[in-house]
């Protein structure tokens, strides 16, 4: 289950692009909590400081591939911690929370405690090893659906079959609004439906995909290939999305008669393959006028290549290849953490460009092999620019934020081009910040406070390094240095 977990957790930061989110495993015991803590330590982990002393396990299985390759490329490895009434002292037990809102922590490990009034927007995988009991299980849900970066919503890992229980307390919400709201319900219909309404609803959306086999996802996904109108892909979605909503209405209010007039099951497939055109279709209009795509190619990456409707066998081994080599390069781009980099968003609009030519379902085996040597030219340019960033990034003890601004201080130009001067006097003012920021965390909290206190800083470090500071160059500095803190504390680095 552990190893579950953490390889879910790791696909999930690379799937969304995004490494700041944060993971709670809610426990059906204080005792699993402790165990599978423990184990974490031991495992994943045997370096960090814990409140409480942990046993080392001698006898536990290898780290995943999955999480090797992980903490290789991120040059950390995942931290954790233990958050039940018995451990450590309620001030030790604040500061380990607060450390998780910071993004300092990945995971927490759980049985009763945190499930209700606990909020931190990062907070977006949240793993039930047990089933929780009434209005708590509509508060444990929410944990996750705070609204955080891009994230609309968070993602529930059910390992201990909650369906039921959901149901049921959904229900008697229901019931007890409509105790409460008497005749006034009818205000809420397009909430609650009829079996009427469905049933109407139900044939509205076959008219809406008549056209369409949709017994046969394959054969469905290659009809919708063929459209380019984005409208009316967003029109199939939508009826789509409209089923899917269904489904979950039929069975609540145990209209099972109406579940054999549509196959449900096969809607979600059908929805998968429609969100994914749709994402293309968003993604081509985006690089035709010029917007910035960084969510969307990161979705699309992964299959845009592999849609062809006439392929023989040589072209398959081609089409792998080229699978192949977008997502090395992919995973490449997404581990560079300086994307502001003029460097990085010159390749970036290279790889972008292979998105705005003819339909990509269509591209010959010549574009296939053109666009491999395309690839492979990208991927070695920000291979090079990695290594060269994590080179800079140890200087400063493989802190990211003071190797960007050590790159916006020389691209400016006119402060100082003297990389050991630049790096002896950042990391003056990286010690000082850093003691004070670890002392007391809630300075960022107050914005213009620290600001004004990182100027100060700013000043006497470059002072004392002999290297004269014009206003305006000390408050570029001071800008860059404060926003890198604000943005880590808020989460919004990855």
């Amino acid at each position: 289950m552990l190893d579950y977990i953490i390889q879910d957790f790791v696909k999930s930061r690379i799937r969304f692009g995004d490494h700041s989110i944060g993971g709670m495993v809610v426990c059906d015991s204080a005792e699993q909590a402790r165990k599978l803590f423990e184990i974490f330590i031991s495992k994943y982990n045997p370096t960090q400081k814990t409140i409480e002393e942990v046993p080392q396990y001698l006898k536990v299985a290898e780290q995943p591939t999955e999480y090797i390759t992980y903490r290789n490329k991120h040059e950390k490895s995942l931290t954790a911690s233990l958050i039940l009434h018995h451990v450590g002292s309620k001030d030790e037990r604040k500061e380990e929370v607060s450390d998780f809102k910071a993004g300092r922590i990945d995971l927490l490990f759980v049985y009763n405690m945190l499930l209700t009034g606990f909020d931190a927007k990062r907070l977006k995988k949240l793993y039930l090893g047990r089933v929780v009991k009434d209005h708590n299980l509509l508060q444990t849900l929410t944990r996750v659906n705070r609204p955080y970066k891009d994230f609309r919503y968070g993602f529930v890992v059910d390992f201990a079959d909650i369906r039921t229980e959901f149901d049921t307390t959904n229900k008697a919400y229901f019931d007890e609004l409509q105790l409460e709201l008497g005749d006034e319900i009818q205000t809420y219909s397009n909430l609650f439906k009829s079996a009427e309404e469905i049933q109407e609803e139900i044939e509205n959306i076959k008219e809406t995909l008549f056209h369409y086999d949709i017994s046969n996802a394959e054969i469905f996904s290659q009809q919708i290939n063929q459209i380019e109108d984005r409208k009316k892909i967003l029109e199939i979605k939508k009826a789509l999305e409209s089923a899917k909503n269904l489904y979950n209405i039929i069975r609540l209010y145990g209209h099972f008669e109406l579940l054999e007039k549509l196959d449900f099951k096969k809607i979600n497939q059908l929805y998968n393959e429609a969100a994914r055109h749709l994402d293309l279709l968003n993604l081509k209009d985006s690089v035709q006028n010029n917007v910035d795509t960084t969510n969307l190619l990161n979705v699309a990456l992964e299959n845009i290549f592999f849609m062809f409707r006439k392929v023989s066998e040589d072209e398959l081994v081609i089409a792998d290849q080229l699978k192949n080599t977008l997502r090395r390069t992919r995973e490449a781009l997404c581990d560079n953490f300086d994307q502001i980099d003029p460097q990085f968003a010159s390749l970036y609009d290279e790889l972008k460009r292979l998105f705005d030519k003819k339909n990509l379902d269509e591209i010959t085996q010549e574009e296939m092999k053109e666009n491999i040597g395309t690839l492979e030219q990208i991927y070695s340019k920000i291979s090079e620019l990695n290594r060269k960033n994590n080179l800079l990034k140890a200087k400063y003890e493989y802190d990211a934020k003071y190797a960007r601004v050590h790159k916006r201080i020389l691209e400016n130009k006119s402060i100082c081009d003297k990389e050991r001067k630049i790096h002896e006097t950042l990391s003056d003012i990286k010690k000082q910040t850093d003691e004070k920021v670890l002392t007391n965390s809630r300075l960022l909290d107050n914005e213009s406070y620290f600001e004004s206190m990182m100027m100060k800083m700013v000043i006497d470090s470059f002072k004392k390094s002999q290297i004269t500071l014009e206003p305006e160059s000390a408050r570029f500095i001071n800008h860059c240095l404060v926003k890198e803190y604000i943005n880590e504390y808020q989460g919004t680095h990855r």
